[in-house]
């Protein structure tokens, strides 16, 4: 098998395991509100996200060199991770989805102002496309929008404002900072908001927030294994796979059945979203390809970002393979 057919195969086993943690939020979110679903699942999150963190051994402390690029990020994670976890809970997973899968675009869109890249006419008219797949999805006017459709909106703007500064500061700010300070936020702030909304869960529901947990991380490290083994140009689209999933899972276990104008919104959402990663692949059409560099799914910021932790693995192999200096006799 091919580098390229090996990365690919194993994205798809990932997002689908990413799927698997999905649905798991939506059964909790139907008696939980998603502040205590968060907050457990970076509570039992803590301990095995901790042991790929000790592994970072670059120099410094745990002070960001970008402290408001980084509080942004983290205010944005928290928000994507509250937003999406509150969609998954209400709508269909097949239409929530599809309306976070804008990602790219939005990506495209805010990497104007905040990285300075230039958009020519054929990434605008992906974007545009893709734009008229969620107004085709949302059906404003023929359908009722709901405070569901609103956090989708919501979780995927917030999660591609931290996917760009991600890459913008990422090359100068520690892994650890990078993943930690979401998480770290996740817990104080769902800690403060959690005695107004908790409901006692039975050991089986605690356990679905565990299994959450390890899906979470064995998501994350074999998207990791995936990126190492393909090009990110394969890799990448493979995460749309999930709306697969979606229609497999919805129609499984929640007698869910998207219509063929979800699906025809959904298409065009996913043919612009490949088209900008083909577009950024190829030499000379993107200085900074945001999207194609966003290795990570939608940042709920209760699970590892594989992004820091790769230049982290790619830096400490330099070191290793770098000559030792010479020594005289």
């Amino acid at each position: 098998m091919g580098s390229n057919a090996k990365g690919a195969l194993i994205a798809l086993i990932t997002f689908g395991i990413y799927s698997t943690h999905d649905v798991i939020v939506k059964f909790l979110g139907a008696d939980y509100s998603p502040v205590q679903i968060v907050f457990f699942s970076v509570l039992l999150s803590f301990p095995l996200v901790s042991l790929m963190l000790i592994r970072d051994t670059t120099a410094g402390n745990l002070r960001p060199i970008h402290p408001w690029w980084t509080a942004t990020r983290t205010i944005s994670a928290v928000i994507t991770g509250l937003c999406a976890f509150y969609a998954f809970s209400v709508l269909p997973l097949a239409q929530t989805y599809a309306i976070i899968f804008a990602q790219p675009l939005l990506i495209t869109v805010l990497a104007i102002p905040i990285l300075g890249e230039q958009v020519r006419l054929r990434r605008w008219m992906a974007v545009l496309v893709g734009l008229v797949g969620v107004i085709v999805v949302l059906r404003p006017g023929a359908t009722e929008l709901t405070l569901g459709h609103a956090a989708a909106l919501v979780a995927a703007v917030f999660g591609s404002l931290s996917s760009i500064v991600v890459r913008k500061i990422g090359h100068e700010e520690r892994s650890v900072v990078l993943l930690l300070y979401p998480m770290m936020a996740n817990f104080v702030l769902m800690a403060c908001a959690l005695p107004f909304v908790y409901r006692p869960m039975p050991i089986e529901h605690l356990g679905g927030v565990g299994l959450m947990a390890i899906l979470a991380l064995a998501g994350g490290a074999l998207l990791i294994s995936a990126y190492r083994a393909g090009e990110a140009v394969i890799v990448a689209p493979m995460q749309y796979s999930q709306l697969l999933w979606a229609v497999l899972y919805g129609a499984i276990f929640f007698d869910e059945y998207p219509d063929s104008i979800t699906m025809l919104g959904a298409a065009l959402i996913i043919g612009s979203g490949v088209y900008i990663v083909l577009r950024e692949g190829r030499a000379k059409s993107s200085e900074n390809t945001p999207v194609l560099r966003t290795r990570t799914r939608i940042e709920f910021g209760t699970s590892l970002r594989i992004g820091p932790l790769l230049r982290a693995m790619k830096r400490r192999e330099k070191g290793m393979n770098r000559p030792l200096p010479k020594t005289g006799a």
